[in-house]
This record gives C-alpha cells, structure tokens and sequence, in this order.
C-alpha cells in the first residue's frame, strides 16, 4: 500500500513543481514550451482524481475496520499505540489526497488563465499591427 502512497506524492510534487514554473515570472523565454507540457500533461494527470478518490475511500475501510481502543482497559500498551499510529497515518495520507486534488486543480486553472493571456496578447499583437 506504501506504493500508491509514493506515487501520489510524486504526482503532487510534479503538480506543484509545474504551477510554480507557470507562475514565476522572468521565464517568458520556455513559457511557451512549458505551457505546451502542461497542457499535454493534464489529461494524465487526470487519473489522480479516481485513484484519490480510491485512496479515500481506503482510508475509510479502515476507519471503519480498526479495533476501537476507547479505554486504556480494553487495549494492550501496544495495541494502543498500533492504533494511535494508523490514526495518524490516516490523517497525513487524507491530507496528501487533499493537496494533490488542490495542485491538480490550481495546475488546470493556471494553465487555462496563462493560455488565455497569451492569446489576448497575440490578438493585441495583431490589432497594433493593424493600425
């Protein structure tokens, strides 16, 4: 399971990693290349939103299948820290699928938003010409 953990990870990195380079400005010289691999790249980057959403839906089962510890009674020292463990991991794997869903969707809009700005220019470009 560690893997599918990895990999949404890497994906969300590569995300963020794509987002930053959009929106630095002085890159007006690979702009245009970079807006060209990320708009190849989104449809792959799709496929995050399913597998995120069957990541969630793990974490669920196993919410709901873990052995309640309510009282230091019911449980063994180990057990209760077994418990304590999985909770935690829990919340940090629902926080990555928060934040690759997040970068997914800031990637889009960027990219939408700097296509839409270099189309503008290019029709200004083309009206100054005119005149």
């Amino acid at each position: 399971m560690a893997l599918e953990w990895v990999v949404l990870g890497y994906a969300a990195a590569a995300e963020a990693i794509m987002v930053l380079l959009l929106t630095v400005p002085g890159l007006e010289g690979i702009r245009k290349g970079l807006i060209a691999v990320t708009r190849n790249l989104l449809k792959p980057f799709l496929s995050i939103v399913p597998f995120c959403l069957f990541l969630l839906m793990d974490i669920y089962w196993k919410y709901e299948t873990r052995p309640s510890c309510e009282t230091p009674e019911s449980c063994t020292p180990t057990e209760h820290l077994r418990h304590q463990k999985s909770i935690m991991k829990s919340q940090r794997n629902a926080l990555l699928i928060a934040v690759a869903i997040v970068f997914y969707w800031l990637l889009y809009s960027v990219t939408h938003l700097v296509t839409r700005i270099e189309q503008l220019n290019q029709r200004v470009e083309r009206l100054k010409n005119r005149d």
